[in-house]
């Protein structure tokens, strides 16, 4: 019984690593895309910290439920 409860953790260990490499290779390129299309600088700047919030909310999203 401890070698399945210990397989499920790693499971979910692994899924969540998978999820957070997602939400930061999406962070990456809507880093690329702003920094290519967007003229304004303040603008850029803007969407980079809105990137950023949301990239990490995902991210804890995903790791806070582990900690339980």
């Amino acid at each position: 019984m401890g070698d399945e409860v210990q397989q499920h953790n790693e499971g979910d260990m692994i899924s969540v690593l998978i999820g957070v490499l997602i939400i930061v290779v999406v962070g990456a390129i809507c880093f690329w895309a702003i920094d290519k299309f967007a003229t304004d600088s303040r603008l850029a700047n803007l969407l980079k910290l809105l990137v950023v919030l949301v990239c990490l909310g995902a991210i804890l999203q995903r790791v806070l439920p582990l900690t339980y």
